[in-house]
């Protein structure tokens, strides 16, 4: 609760720091944030060309391979982004933690509401794409999976910001680890892969990454979704992981931000 009201009471600092955090990112070239949002962009169609009409996985079962493939792409994209620039931000605002009175346990949000920018249009190229193919989101669980999304990022960003600062070479390691999730999340492979493993599937559905991409995809598909699926199993796991994971971040968090000044 302490971090809640925390970020409640400085949301228009949070605000306004994401904000020139997301602008200084491109603040050195001519086109400034247009990069921000063309990048990723050309990034995700990329993996659709080639996946679609060259590799021919045809991984979107009975649905257009544009439906299936961008939603998931979209908010991977999001999440990754989110997961390493947050866990690197307490090393990226140093002078905050040396100079100035500054409430630490903020720094991994301003991160998280930069990439914001970027995660939030890539949902929306994805939502106009499947509109074009006429199938239309559902409002209640897209606002769902963003809501999950926000609470998992920042149950995350507490463990491994604070890790990050004091061991620098973590980084290097959770970027390997991103780059693991991403094969091993069905972002651009379908779970129905897995049928013949239904003991690997059942991992697979437990991991918070791949409950998010997928519920992001269902969200315009008008299918019996992993949020309700064996009685919302998926659900709860997903939940559980995330409390635990924040209480657990938010203790690491707090029994090290003490030295931060100190190993910057």
């Amino acid at each position: 609760m302490e971090f809640i009201k925390l970020v409640i009471k400085n949301k228009k600092i949070i605000w306004q720091l994401g904000k020139n955090d997301f602008k200084n990112r491109f603040a050195n070239t001519s086109l400034g944030t247009i990069w921000g949002f063309l990048q990723p962009f050309i990034f995700m169609l990329t993996y659709a060309i080639v996946f679609q009409f060259i590799l021919k996985t045809g991984s979107s079962g009975n649905y257009p391979y544009a439906v299936w493939f961008f939603p998931g792409m979209a908010i991977w994209q999001w999440l990754n982004d989110s997961v390493m620039s947050s866990s690197g931000s307490i090393t990226s605002y140093s002078y905050l933690v040396k100079k100035v009175v500054f409430p630490l346990d903020i720094i991994p949000m301003i991160a998280i509401v930069a990439s914001s920018f970027v995660g939030l249009f890539l949902m929306v190229i994805a939502v106009v794409i499947c509109a074009i193919y006429q199938f239309l989101p559902n409002v209640l669980l897209f606002l769902y999976v963003i809501f999950a999304a926000y609470c998992f990022i920042i149950a995350l960003s507490r463990f491994t910001s604070a890790i990050t600062t004091i061991v620098p070479d973590f980084s290097n390691l959770l970027g390997i680890a991103m780059q693991l999730f991403f094969w091993f999340t069905p972002v651009i492979w379908n779970l129905s892969m897995l049928a013949d493993h239904p003991l690997i599937l059942k991992i697979m559905q437990c991991m918070p990454f791949t409950y998010l991409v997928t519920t992001f995809r269902q969200v315009f598909m008008g299918e019996t979704n992993i949020v309700t699926a064996d009685n919302g199993l998926y659900t709860i796991v997903f939940w559980v992981i995330t409390i635990l994971l924040f209480v657990w971040g938010n203790s690491v968090f707090k029994r090290t931000k003490k030295d931060f000044a100190d190993v910057l």
